[in-house]
């Protein structure tokens, strides 16, 4: 017989429903503080509908879109919970293009002489890197 919508699972329940085993279950309660299920004596974990909306949540966001955990921490921090599990906060950004190939020698004007061509080259290879840096960092990666 199965439990209605509003019972509580135990973690091997919680476990099979969100298709995660049940250690992962653990860590992400030493990850996310929001991650809170109901203890009984002798320690043995409960979750309440909420707590299995607020782990689907997470799973979506670990597993599906693609954020790390401490991505997953600080959009907690920003946003709080119940953003994410109604669907109300910003999602992961969409994959960004790829950034355009630096110009070869022939694209840029032919009036350059070589050096001010070869500085103006090497600059721009380095701000792709920097800009690469600072989107990844921005990322939270």
């Amino acid at each position: 017989m199965a439990k209605s919508p509003e019972a509580f699972r135990t973690i091997s329940e919680a476990s099979e429903e969100l298709g995660v085993a049940q250690h992962v279950l653990r860590f992400w309660e030493t990850k996310f503080s929001f991650v809170r299920p109901m203890k009984r004596a002798g320690g043995r974990r409960f979750y309440r509908p909420q707590d299995i909306a607020v782990l689907a949540t997470v799973r979506r966001l670990l597993h599906d879109e693609g954020y790390t955990i401490r991505g997953v921490q600080k959009l907690h921090r920003e946003h709080g919970v119940k953003p994410q599990v109604t669907g109300a906060a910003p999602r992961a950004p969409a994959p960004r293009a790829p950034p355009a190939p630096a110009p070869s020698s022939g694209d840029i004007a032919p009036r350059l002489t070589g050096d001010v061509r070869g500085r103006l080259e090497e600059t721009l290879v380095a701000l792709i890197a920097a800009k690469d840096r600072l989107d990844a960092l921005i990322e939270g990666d």
